[in-house]
């Protein structure tokens, strides 16, 4: 079985194929969490990839950045969720492997739309709610983007979670200083997030998203300070585009494609460790 550092590489260059065959897509933030949804799918959540939309006695992942949907599509079909050859639909007519992730075609794997920023964590609260109702001891994961963190609705979500000790949830933020228009201390700076979190009554972890052995020690944390009356959230410290050296820490591969030479420069970094689709 590959290492989880060969499987992020592996996810890494379905990534910049998916975006490069159909000249569209976001490959920076995408890149920039492969090491964090690696470690999610293949090592630290309970996950069934027969299906079942209801999730009953499993972890469940809510992408509330839901551009970043060919990283989450790799994981689903890496893990068995469809077969491996369908990521070569990615945003293709008629394809189930829509820009943002949506449920209209049951794609396995995928229990809400999203992409409309700001809504996953209300998604994830009352999912995890829904669990603590119904006896089910599973934990209910989201990602989100620190730009997202300028959507209100994100800071009604974080005061409710804590006034209802959503204590089930685990929230990470993909802190890696880019949005689409540019850093984000240019755009809406965002000051300490770890700080309002912790002032919003959530208790805050850091890591570094791009170091594999500090993922999975983080999230074997966070699962440790689950249960205990506040929800949990991660601040993840990522580069933008990791792994191609040309991409990386460069808010302009938000959400373009690399062109033929781009992508054999790109492929040419992330060693092929589980074979190509």
């Amino acid at each position: 079985m590959a290492s989880l550092q060969e499987t992020a590489s592996q996810i890494r260059r379905d990534i910049v194929r998916m975006v490069h065959g159909v000249q569209s897509g976001h490959p920076g933030g995408s890149l920039g969490c492969a090491d964090f949804l690696t470690a999610l799918y293949f090592k630290t959540m309970k996950h069934d990839p027969s299906f079942n939309m209801d999730g009953v006695g499993e972890d469940l992942f809510f992408l509330s950045n839901g551009h970043i949907s060919p990283l989450l599509y790799s994981c689903l079909a890496r893990t068995g969720y469809f077969p491996v050859s369908e990521l070569g639909t990615f945003r293709k007519l008629n394809t189930r492997l829509q820009g943002h992730p949506t449920t209209h075609e049951h794609l396995p794997g995928i229990r809400i739309a999203s992409g409309s920023l700001g809504q996953g964590l209300s998604v994830g609260i009352g999912a995890a709610l829904a669990k603590k109702l119904n006896g089910d001891d599973r934990l209910v994961y989201t990602l989100h983007g620190d730009g997202e963190l300028q959507e209100g609705q994100i800071w009604e979500a974080l005061m409710f979670a804590a006034h209802h000790k959503v204590d089930n949830l685990i929230a990470t933020i993909d802190w890696n200083g880019q949005q689409i228009d540019g850093p984000t201390e240019q755009v809406i700076s965002l000051g300490n997030i770890s700080e309002k979190f912790e002032a919003f009554g959530w208790t805050t972890l850091s890591m570094q998203g791009n170091d594999m052995d500090d993922v999975v020690k983080v999230l074997e944390e966070a699962k440790s300070l689950t249960g205990q009356g506040k929800p949990i959230a991660i601040m993840m410290h990522t580069l933008m585009g990791k792994g191609v050296d040309f991409m990386e820490n460069d808010h302009g591969w938000h959400g373009i494609a690399p062109n033929d030479d781009q992508l054999a420069k790109a492929l040419a970094q992330l060693p092929e460790t589980m074979g190509d689709y």
